[in-house]
């Protein structure tokens, strides 16, 4: 680990909790240069849905890359661009009903936020973008200004202006209508909130702590939106494509947000990707006006439209990832039996929250060393996250399962 040490930044992070170097992965493994198996629950923080170099998908992209087909292409039309196009209309736009025009804003997730902020002030010419407590919607400054963690706020060096947070479902107690608060301060002239240009959400806060919003409160969100002629932006960076089970996280709720922001897993492959969907009435881009090099990634589309085909032209993939979520969360409850901790999530998204914060680091450590990756989250990192590819096999599932209970129980003995 050396080399990494002496001339890599000290920006870097999930190698310091696992102090290995990773050499080859496949489905839910992932091995180091010396041979030792670790069970993946991390995907690359929900970016490997379908698990590490998954066989159907290279086998699109060694044939595109070997056919030599455009690797590069910023926004011109390439024939691989065309196919997820179709694609996408196909197999999730049209099923849904939803008319969404599609923007390629740039590889990254904070790309496809930019790109949703920039639009929602084009579109009503306001600048307030309201957020949500514990939000996580990227790193640049623009993503950074309605997120909420104040360490990676302060990494921006300047104020962080524009935006204004609210409680996000429950951030008060089970009886504070923190909701109507936000409702009042959009129609209370004397507020202090200015009109916004826009809302924007997590259903699921993933960095936030796993922090699950109520399908009603997602509802009412929506409304108070459409009746103040707010857009509603989901970013579904990391619960969309499948995580809590239908392909966008937003469906169960019975919503149709203005904006959507998509990436992580969208590529299928780990390969970089973002998009940007919103209604054909915002469309009001000028030829240019949000551009970048690497908007057109070209093997992407190749994945992304062999993960489209391959999982999401039925509803079998939606199933097991409700039924494998349900068997994760009934093992997370055992374990919340005979500890102190609690539970929630949705889907394949899970989380195990101590009452002790130093808790959950401790359990990712002694967990890496028995074999299974698994991350932290929220705002003292006091939750356990747990985010396997959705291709996990039961087995798979069990096995990971047994070796956090195992974490948890010498955690607590030390």
């Amino acid at each position: 680990m050396n080399v990494f040490t002496a001339l890599e930044s000290n920006v870097r992070s999930y190698c310091r909790g696992w102090p290995a170097v990773f050499d080859k992965a496949r489905g839910s493994r992932i091995a180091d240069e010396n041979g030792k198996s670790y069970l993946d629950f991390f995907a690359g923080a929900g970016t490997l849905n379908y698990g590490h170099n998954n066989p159907i998908l290279k086998e699109e992209l060694l044939a595109y890359l070997g056919g030599d087909g455009v690797t590069h292409g910023l926004d011109m039309a390439t024939t691989a661009k065309r196919a997820f196009l179709e694609t996408i209309n196909e197999k999730l736009l049209a099923p849904r009903g939803l008319a969404y025009k599609v923007m390629f804003p740039g590889p990254t997730g904070s790309n496809a936020v930019e790109a949703a902020l920039k639009l929602a002030r084009k579109v009503t010419g306001r600048q307030t973008i309201v957020s949500f407590t514990n939000s996580f919607h990227g790193m640049s400054l623009g993503s950074l200004a309605v997120t909420g963690n104040g360490a990676k706020r302060a990494g921006a060096g300047v104020p962080l202006t524009n935006s204004m947070p609210m409680p996000f479902d429950r951030y008060l107690d089970e009886n504070e209508p923190d909701f109507q608060w936000f409702e009042q301060m959009v129609l209370d002239e004397g507020s202090g909130l200015d009109h916004p240009a826009g809302v924007i959400v997590e259903t699921v806060q993933g960095e936030g702590g796993v922090n699950v919003a109520r399908k009603e409160w997602l509802q009412g969100l929506a409304n108070v939106c459409r009746e103040n002629d707010i857009p509603l932006i989901v970013d579904d960076i990391q619960m969309g494509c499948g995580r809590t089970g239908a392909f966008f996280s937003f469906e169960d709720a019975g919503i149709t947000p203005d904006i959507v922001t998509v990436s992580k897993s969208i590529s299928g492959y780990g390969l970089p990707l973002a998009l940007t969907l919103f209604r054909p009435e915002y469309d009001v881009w000028e030829p240019g006006e949000h551009n970048g090099t690497f908007r057109g990634n070209n093997p992407a589309f190749v994945t992304a439209t062999a993960a489209l085909n391959t999982y999401w032209s039925d509803d079998v993939l939606e199933k097991q990832t409700r039924s494998h979520g349900e068997r994760v969360e009934t093992a997370l409850k055992h374990i919340c039996v005979e500890h102190d901790a609690r539970t929630r999530g949705r889907g394949l998204v899970q989380g195990l929250e101590f009452a002790e914060p130093d808790r959950a680091g401790q359990v990712a450590r002694t967990a890496f060393r028995k074999g299974l990756l698994i991350e932290t989250a929220g705002p003292q990192d006091q939750v356990v996250k747990l985010l396997p590819p959705l291709t996990t096999t039961a087995e798979e599932l069990d096995e990971g399962l047994d070796i956090l209970r195992s974490a948890v129980e010498e955690t607590e003995e030390a």
